[in-house]
């Protein structure tokens, strides 16, 4: 009597785990799919459904027929790695949907017989993160293109005044042509004085003076990285990050905009025929935080280490650029009551580091 009335206690306890995994698939709002070890779809979740446009009928589908739904050609190779290796896999995809994942592949392992029969895979929504970092891109953009367009505004008016002083110089003995000439000098004089004041006036546009919060500098630091991809792949930069101090009270945004700014930089200013060596330090300082980045990139000189950080410094006329990149960097950190300061030697790289007011 007692031995059937044990196995039964076991079997109810076994139906209620069962049923409360099949609950917290029924209900979470996480999109997760369980695929076996033959790479047939065993189970996923109600937001898998909706997201991927999964139906019950894919339910002991092969992943290669529905791969599609998922918008990730090498799904299949991802999977087929984490089996093998038990080894789990983390990578940013896009969806049919449009919109931005960050997809974990995990290893589903049975631990009585040490082997991996599978994976769940389980998606997060970054899509917000993405098209803040889209949005803050646009707006670098769009600074360059005004610099781009006052530069070229102020070359029309300095052109009209060098033009009409020459005019001036050829007809000293005409005070009628003379009096016209200064109306036009006058003129161009103005129309320059504006569109200086308009240059001043860019640093309301910037968005220093965004609201604090708590920023993860590995986010951060990952989200460059992605706007940089090209740039990364193009040089093979090797990019290693020590995190000592995981968070920063900071606008999101302008830290965000300090990291891509430090790093383009680094690989942009690469030696030639040199891989970038670029690192990425956070740690504590004192009552700061601070934030390093290293390269072994051209360097700078001694005389001109003091200017970096100047509006419009350029360093390199044959590498392309603006020469305001530092300088947005150093007015958004010195408003939150931070500073910034470099390290350098010509021909052997540079070094960058950031206090944040902690």
């Amino acid at each position: 009597m007692g031995e059937p009335s044990k196995n039964t206690g076991k079997l109810k306890k076994v139906i209620e785990l069962n049923d409360e995994l099949e609950n917290y698939f029924n209900n979470t709002i996480i999109p997760q799919l369980f695929v076996d070890a033959d790479m047939i779809l065993r189970k996923f979740t109600p937001a898998a459904m909706k997201h991927f446009k999964l139906s019950p009928d894919d339910i002991g589908r092969h992943i290669d027929d529905v791969k599609n739904n998922i918008r990730f050609p090498t799904i299949i190779e991802n999977i087929t790695e984490v089996i093998e290796s038990s080894k789990d896999i983390e990578k940013e995809i896009q969806t049919t949907d449009k919109r931005w994942y960050q997809m974990n592949i995990l290893p589903y392992i049975i631990k009585k017989e040490n082997r991996t029969n599978g994976v769940i895979i389980t998606f997060i929504d970054i899509n917000d993160r993405i098209q803040i970092l889209r949005g803050y891109e646009k707006l670098n953009r769009n600074y360059e293109n005004i610099i781009h367009s006052i530069s070229h505004d102020i070359k029309g008016p300095l052109s009209n005044i060098e033009g009409l002083i020459g005019v001036l110089k050829e007809t000293l003995e005409h005070k009628e042509d003379h009096n016209q000439i200064i109306k036009m000098l006058t003129e161009s004089v103005d129309n320059l004085r504006k569109t200086v004041e308009e240059l001043a006036d860019i640093d309301h546009n910037t968005d220093f003076s965004k609201d604090a919060e708590r920023v993860n500098f590995e986010n951060v630091i990952e989200d460059a990285k992605l706007a940089l991809r090209d740039k990364i792949e193009e040089t093979k930069a090797r990019i290693t990050t020590q995190i000592d101090e995981v968070e920063v009270s900071f606008s999101r945004k302008n830290v965000r905009s300090i990291v891509y700014n430090l790093l383009s930089n680094a690989l942009k200013y690469k030696k030639p025929d040199t891989k970038p060596e670029i690192t990425i330090k956070t740690g504590k300082a004192g009552e700061y935080i601070l934030l390093t980045v290293s390269d072994n990139g051209l360097g700078i000189a001694a005389d001109k280490l003091d200017s970096v950080f100047n509006r419009y410094t350029r360093l390199h006329d044959d590498i392309e650029g603006t020469g305001v990149g530092l300088f947005i960097v150093k007015s958004m950190i010195e408003y939150m009551g931070g500073k910034i300061k470099a390290d350098s030697k010509e021909g052997e790289g540079s070094t960058f580091k950031v206090y944040f007011k902690s």
